[in-house]
């Protein structure tokens, strides 16, 4: 997903995009969704959350 679709989303959820960058931007969306705050920890490969928004550019 690009950076511009992202701040949009982290818009409508109220965050302040600011000079966050792209994966504290989508951690702060996890967040504010109620969703654990995993998106680039390493965590991809046993998460389980296979229909996660995230998951195509997570590690």
């Amino acid at each position: 997903m690009k950076l511009d679709q992202i701040k949009e989303i982290a818009r409508q959820h109220a965050i302040k995009v600011g000079k966050m960058k792209k994966a504290e931007l989508i951690r702060a969306i996890q967040q504010a969704e109620g969703n654990e705050t995993c998106f680039e920890t390493g965590k991809a490969g046993h998460c389980g959350q296979d229909a996660c928004l995230w998951r195509e550019d997570c590690d």
